[in-house]
């Protein structure tokens, strides 16, 4: 009976039970009186299986005594109760069969002791080896799983939405380009411009920042859909908070404003964090301790506490009682930074807060614009230790304003053609969100790098994989 660790631990297997069990070696020890304990894991569990292995296996002296850390095994045995006081059970070993060995156990470069997760950044391929990995990947995957879930219990249909595109959702730059030109033969046109029209799509196109405009051509016909995959930004910068590849979870909903977008945002909020509380509760125990970290209490907070919705203008009066306290001066129109909204989760509020209505002159082109002119129907959601994870707004739906942001920001119209036909054939009120898995993912583990979150992240001239 082939079984996993976890079943083991999960106490599926009956003891006195043969079964076979697959894995790589953590670590062996072995007496002189001919005895071996071989600690073995599979990815299924945070804590490995210890193997009972003796002289009289027809291999020990040739194989058992030569296994190193890295190794890989198939173990046929019977489960027993443990004599040591470690672990509860272990596995009595009838036969083990070595798989892979480590070429050279001197240089692989998990056999020491302690890793810093710097040091396993320079080895992604096989920093998944190691249990801080594994236990982020595991909540990864059932974070993942669990958007997927609520939505689809929220009657949301999943689009794919294009990687490669010729707009700008943002309306800024740092993008990647995609092209198939032989960069020693870029064709020009007479004033010396590259000739797009040449290229493999006719034009100039890009990987994507964002799948939110071609999201909602789906909302404006199914009412409720979401698209859920990698996006792309090409900003040259090397913190803690920024990657160029991650990936993106946006929701658009028709016949909906910023009221019934805040509402199902601290929904799916809840409902995540509840699964993750549900399902990984080992791997959230070893970040706390890793860490020394409440992190359970901080969600089961979350879990309790509505969150905290307020006014951006709010927010500059709160900023400005301490304005000699910022590197800029505080006003009406200022675009948040890191020490702004670190100050408002970390210190005022200590709490995950919905910041409401933001000036237009600091937001996109498609956010709807309120009565007073000034500010447009949006929102974003800051929580302690990271910052911003959630963006979203309600869209607008009226052509004549959309076109007047559009002409604001010196957008051509003529690019947005078929954005601008949604408001022109059968516009309705609708609104979306676009959430920062990695940094709802840092948030849930308490790791503040974005970098160890994602399983291979790529940065400025970083790029192996």
């Amino acid at each position: 009976m082939l079984v996993s660790v976890s079943d083991i631990y999960q106490k599926k297997i009956k003891l006195n039970s043969s079964i076979t069990i697959k894995g790589w070696v953590r670590s062996k020890r072995s007496s002189k009186i001919g005895i071996s304990f071989i600690h073995l894991y599979d990815g299924s569990h945070l804590s490995p299986i210890q193997i009972i292995a003796e002289k009289r296996l027809s291999n020990y002296k040739k194989e058992i005594l030569s296994l190193t850390t890295g190794c890989s095994i198939i173990v046929k045995g019977k489960l027993v109760s443990s004599y040591g006081k470690k672990q509860e059970n272990e596995i009595y070993a009838d036969d083990i069969k070595v798989i892979g060995w480590i070429e050279n156990p001197e240089t692989y470069p998990l056999s020491l002791k302690k890793h810093t997760n710097e040091y396993l950044r320079s080895i992604p391929h096989l920093r998944t080896r190691s249990n801080f990995f594994t236990a982020i990947n595991k909540i990864r995957n059932c974070l993942f799983h669990a958007l997927h879930t609520f939505l689809n219990k929220k009657k949301y249909y999943w689009v794919p939405t294009p990687i490669i595109t010729a707009i700008n959702a943002e309306g800024a730059g740092s993008m990647f380009r995609v092209s198939t030109f032989d960069f020693q033969k870029i064709p020009k046109k007479k004033l010396g411009e590259v000739d797009f029209s040449k290229d493999f799509f006719g034009k100039e196109t890009f990987l994507t920042v964002s799948g939110q405009l071609t999201a909602e051509t789906y909302a404006c016909a199914m009412s409720k859909v979401y698209t859920f995959g990698p996006t792309f930004r090409a900003e040259n910068s090397n913190t803690k908070r920024h990657v160029s590849e991650f990936w993106m979870l946006e929701v658009e909903t028709s016949f909906s404003n910023l009221f019934d977008l805040s509402k199902l945002i601290e929904e799916i909020f809840k409902f995540s964090i509840n699964q993750v509380l549900k399902n990984c509760l080992p791997e959230i125990i070893f970040f706390e301790k890793k860490y020394k970290l409440k992190i359970i209490e901080k969600l089961e907070k979350n879990l309790n506490e509505k969150i905290i919705e307020v006014e951006y203008s709010e927010i500059i009066d709160i900023l400005k009682k301490i304005e000699n306290n910022f590197s800029q001066p505080i006003f009406f129109g200022l675009d948040l930074s890191i020490e702004h909204e670190k100050y408002i989760v970390d210190k005022y509020f200590n709490s995950p807060v919905m910041i409401k209505n933001f000036p237009k002159e600091i937001k996109a082109f498609y956010m709807r614009l309120n009565n007073d002119n000034k500010t447009v129907a949006s929102m974003d959601m800051l929580v302690p230790g990271i910052g911003e994870i959630i963006g979203g707004s309600q869209r607008e739906e009226r052509l004549f304003i959309l076109d007047n942001r559009l002409a604001e920001l010196k957008l051509k119209k003529e690019n947005y053609w078929w954005y601008r036909d949604l408001r022109r054939y059968g516009t309705v009120p609708h609104s979306g969100f676009g959430l920062g898995f990695e940094r709802l993912l840092q948030y849930i583990t308490g790791i503040d790098n974005i970098r160890d979150v994602i399983p291979f992240p790529r940065t400025v001239r970083n790029s192996d994989f």
